[in-house]
């Protein structure tokens, strides 16, 4: 059980997440692939120290917990553009859990992309829970 709601939570911050990594650092004009998140294609190293690993699941429980709080809110907004303020507002307090804990948006990103398609990090981030 706790192995799933990891990986369902890690993939939901995952995607929680992205916009406002999107809007924080933009990708360059000149970039062609229009891909560019180096964990999802496979080609970062998931070489992660325990540290980092366990910086990653206080992260999560924070982003969960930030999650939970908006998510009611975003769904009984009265509108589409008070919905996008608040999950907006949701962002930007996720981001804030995640660096508060001291790991960077890329590299919590990246674990949980790891965690959800590499096997080897999976089984280190459930023994470090």
């Amino acid at each position: 059980m706790n192995k799933l709601l990891v990986s369902i939570t890690a993939s939901l911050a995952l995607l929680a997440t992205a916009p406002v990594i999107a809007q924080q650092n933009p990708a360059p004009a000149e970039q062609g692939s229009g891909y560019s998140n180096p964990a999802a294609a496979g080609s970062q190293s998931t070489n992660y120290s325990d540290a980092e690993l366990k910086q990653f699941i206080e992260a999560q429980s924070g982003v969960m917990e930030v999650r939970e709080e908006y998510i009611e809110k975003i769904e009984s907004a009265e509108s589409q553009q008070k919905a996008q303020e608040l999950q907006m507002e949701a962002n930007d307090e996720m981001v804030s859990v995640i660096e508060d804990v001291g790991i960077d948006i890329p590299t919590y990103n990246a674990i949980a992309t790891a965690y959800s398609s590499e096997p080897k990090v999976r089984n280190r981030v459930d023994a470090l829970m």
